[in-house]
């Protein structure tokens, strides 16, 4: 008996080693894992009064110091009517301010109260938590692979739109 090809190794779950992954379950694991990481960090910031989501707006307001809504909403990937509705959310919490533009008074600025500058650290926290949980088991080096994969899997879907 000859040797096998190496292509023809099988993996512990009885796949050929080089078979091309289904396009729909590579899809479903990048976006379960999204959900989950999600799902634990709202589970962490709801100890702080924060919801999905408005940890991007504290964290994008902490690094600019004000923004414009249409500023931070481009920043973090979501459309404008979304991102109005929750900074009133986080307005009423207490998290963020509007005032007017100094130089245009059409212009409505977004900034962090001190309630929403003390939730940094929060974030901050949280989001080492989720990571550490996130990367349990695996070492640095698949780490960093799996950084560098998803970002060429986001400049990938970032270059050619939004499939249709």
């Amino acid at each position: 008996m000859g040797k096998k090809d190496k292509s023809e190794k099988k993996v512990k779950d009885g796949k050929k080693k080089d078979e091309v992954l289904n396009p729909e379950v590579l899809a479903q694991s990048i976006a379960q894992a999204a959900r989950s990481m999600r799902t634990a960090l709202s589970h962490s910031l709801a100890t702080s009064g924060l919801y999905a989501g408005q940890d991007g707006v504290v964290l994008a307001l902490a690094n600019e110091g004000s923004m414009t809504p249409g500023q931070i909403a481009q920043k973090l990937g979501v459309k404008a009517p979304t991102m109005t509705r929750t900074i009133g959310r986080m307005e009423a919490q207490g998290f963020v301010e509007r005032s007017e533009d100094d130089g245009d008074g059409r212009m409505t600025r977004v900034k962090l109260t001190d309630a929403g500058l003390r939730s940094v650290d929060h974030i901050n926290a949280s989001l080492s938590v989720c990571a550490a949980r996130a990367i349990d088991g695996l070492s640095n080096k698949e780490v960093k692979t799996v950084v560098k994969l998803l970002r060429v899997i986001d400049a990938n879907l970032q270059a050619n739109g939004s499939a249709e």
